[in-house]
């Protein structure tokens, strides 16, 4: 019990520090005259710092001084660089040392455009040679977004533990449905919600899902037991949300927005699947050991769950009245 509460306590500190440094950064350059670009690099903020992440460009570009902005979360650097971005590389030095995926789009006066997206493992973007698709990496994306954005992972593992067995693939689709319907009307038709009272929401949910997991514990046929799939449906629209604000930072693709916006979807599902497998793996093996243990290490995942929501949702209610 003792190393289990340990853990937790561990796991909470963790989760509560890098709740949000895997959300992406975005590096636009627009040619607006030959060999002259203008370029937006925005950065997520963690605990109140943003990312030392410094966009470096070929040798011999020069670079105006940048204008900066701050909008909730992320900060905006506006600035002009002069040289033709059509040999040498593009990097990010700084990116190996965070979570954080960026995308990358350089276009030209003539319609081309060279994107990619760029990895802590690779901070580097070519100028010149072949390139692939950019739309497949948001496969990935969706992947990182469930397996390393703990609001959303968090969540899941809930929806393992409220309801279990084969009923929750069911469940979590209807999850992923919901947020497929938000972050598609977000995405493609402009609807769209402040950020802010939207994480604070999304952190709402997950304490909402942790006390039905008590009361189902105790006994009770919760709304949470009896309709699942409503639950996991009405809040899957409001997580959907977040899915937006996330995409909203990087964009689509030009010409290959559905494709992008599939892409991302499966991989959130993908990413859900894993997490719930992986779940309900490790809640057999504890059954395996005895009732007790698994019955404690669920009560205690439950509060972890729940302490760490409420840690976020005191957090996000913060900007209003500090």
């Amino acid at each position: 019990m003792r190393l289990l509460l340990t853990i937790c306590l561990l796991w909470m500190s963790s989760v509560t520090a890098f709740a949000h440094e895997v959300r992406p950064a975005f590096l636009r350059a627009t040619e607006v005259e030959p060999a002259q670009f203008q370029v937006i690099w925005k950065q997520p903020v963690l605990s109140g710092q943003r990312l030392r992440i410094t966009p470096t460009f070929p040798e011999g570009c020069t670079q105006s001084t940048p204008r900066l902005d701050r909008t909730g979360d992320t900060v905006a650097e506006r600035f002009t660089v002069s040289c033709d971005l059509q040999s040498g590389a593009l990097s990010l030095p700084g990116l190996e040392r965070t979570l954080t995926d960026a995308f990358v789009e350089v276009r030209y006066l003539n319609g081309e455009a060279r994107t990619a997206l760029l990895k802590p493992a690779d901070p580097v973007l070519p100028l010149e040679g072949p390139q692939a698709s950019p739309a497949k990496d948001y496969l990935w994306i969706g992947v990182e977004h469930i397996i390393f954005g703990w609001d959303h992972l968090l969540f899941v593992i809930g929806l393992a533990l409220l309801v279990g067995g084969r009923k929750v693939w069911g469940v979590a689709t209807a999850f992923t449905v919901a947020h497929t319907l938000t972050l598609a009307a977000t995405a493609l038709g402009g609807v769209s919600l402040p950020s802010r009272p939207v994480e604070i929401l999304i952190a709402a949910s997950i304490v909402l899902l942790a006390v039905e997991i008590m009361a189902k514990g105790k006994g009770k046929a919760t709304l949470g037991v009896k309709r699942p799939y409503l639950i996991a449906f009405t809040i899957g629209l409001i997580h959907g949300f977040g899915f937006a604000g996330a995409l909203a930072d990087i964009g689509l693709p030009q010409g290959t927005e559905l494709l992008a916006l599939f892409l991302f979807n499966l991989g959130v599902e993908l990413g859900q699947f894993a997490v719930i497998g992986m779940a309900l793996f490790a809640l057999f093996g504890l059954l395996k050991l005895g009732k007790n243990w698994r019955k404690t290490t669920e009560l205690v995942t439950t509060y972890a769950i729940a302490g760490i929501a409420m840690v976020w949702v005191i957090e996000r209610l913060g900007g209003y009245w500090v």
